[in-house]
């Protein structure tokens, strides 16, 4: 499964940060920021299961980081 986010991850070493969280605390397979879209969207593919958005947006928020489900 892929969760799809908006966030506010404006740099490369921001977007570096980010995914090296996400591998750390998550099992995903793949995990990309897209910093020049105007939603810098982040996007988490699960490995074998759900992204659990909710645990997601944490992480990011507990970061620093604004984070929301892209709808």
């Amino acid at each position: 499964m892929i969760g799809i986010f908006k966030t506010n991850i404006n740099t490369d070493l921001d977007k570096l940060k980010v995914i090296t969280a996400i591998h750390k605390e998550f099992p995903i397979q793949a995990c990309t920021v897209d910093i020049e879209d105007c939603d810098k969207v982040l996007r988490v593919v699960g490995q074998g299961c759900p992204v659990n958005e909710g645990e997601v947006i944490f992480l990011l928020q507990r970061m620093g980081y604004q984070c929301d489900i892209l709808e």
